[in-house]
């Protein structure tokens, strides 16, 4: 196998790769790492990873089409995991633009040049927000109809649905899955989580949207990685898994939990902020698809992996 990261200097994507790395599988000759560095792919994520004979990194742009594909040709890509995508909710009301550009054109360019290229297989990796929102019950299984609410959510739903037509109309040996939350090593600052240990760290006041009873689901990005090379291996053909731990909290105990490892008290630490727009009140996962067909189940329980993330952050920070 050799196998194509897209995305490998960003949080998923650089756990990915350490991921296939520590396993030292006789099957994957070289994994190359694809990433246009921007703001959230940081290059010190992927610090040793060139001490592997394997890894091989390339600065490029999915929505470069020549890019895409030389680095596809050149290396005899046989395998593609494609986690590059612009991420950030609040990023995409404030400037749309680049989530269409990055998310759709970026995904139909690989999706050309894995036609063009015969290459075995491609797994597309997407969110569960391109379902929308749940009430106080229920999950989202595969079958959920998409009703994305944001343009973050609606450009990975455009893309998932390229995904699926080229599955449909020219017979790519394509996966997908849609997975929860992700927490863990190397996320980037913005983000939710390491936005509270940072504040915390810090003695700032955490900002928290709305009432802060905001539910998601939330997996180990360990566990994530887990299940994206069961699925890169052992998928059917043209199948979406739905990928979630059945961890959910609201925001507000995540910040409590966090509190309660660092150390602070918890109702000095909180500032509730404007909602944002469109804001869903919850999402949940049923993974029996994937625990099924796969084999597959998360190892880390909730509070012994955040223990794992606050000190990783707090060595980072030193």
């Amino acid at each position: 196998m050799n196998l194509l990261v897209t995305g490998g200097c960003g949080f998923i994507g650089s756990n990915f790769i350490q991921y296939v790395l520590n396993k030292k599988l006789r099957s994957v000759h070289k994994i190359v790492n694809f990433d246009c560095l921007s703001y959230a792919g940081n290059e010190k994520n992927v610090d040793g990873f060139e001490n592997d004979p394997k890894y091989i990194f390339i600065k490029g742009n999915l929505k470069n089409y020549s890019e895409v594909f030389d680095a596809v040709y050149k290396h005899d890509i046989t395998h593609i995991m494609h986690l590059a995508a612009e991420s950030h909710v609040d990023n995409s009301i404030i400037a749309p633009d680049v989530f269409i550009e990055s998310n759709i054109i970026g995904t139909f360019n690989l999706l050309k040049v894995v036609r063009q290229l015969n290459v075995k297989r491609l797994h597309h990796v997407s969110t569960d927000e391109v379902y929308g929102e749940l009430g106080k019950k229920g999950k989202f299984k595969e079958t959920t109809p998409y009703d994305p609410r944001n343009p973050y959510s609606a450009s990975k739903a455009s893309a998932d649905m390229l995904a699926r037509a080229f599955f449909h109309t020219y017979k790519l040996n394509v996966t997908l899955s849609n997975c929860c939350n992700n927490y863990g090593p190397r996320q980037h600052e913005e983000k939710f989580m390491p936005t509270v240990i940072d504040s915390l760290m810090h003695d700032i006041a955490v900002p928290v949207y709305g009432d802060g009873k905001n539910v998601r689901d939330w997996i180990y990005v360990e566990d994530h990685c887990h299940a994206l090379w069961k699925i890169l291996k052992k998928g059917e053909k043209g199948e979406t898994y739905n990928v979630g731990a059945n961890c959910e909290k609201s925001n507000l105990e995540i910040v409590k939990k966090i509190c309660d490892v660092l150390g602070k008290n918890f109702r000095s630490s909180v500032k509730f902020v404007k909602d944002r727009p469109g804001h869903d009140f919850r999402y949940a996962i049923d993974n029996k698809k994937i625990t099924s067909d796969l084999k597959w189940k998360p190892n880390h329980n909730f509070e012994e992996a955040i223990k794992k993330t606050v000190k990783w952050y707090k060595s980072e920070c030193k």
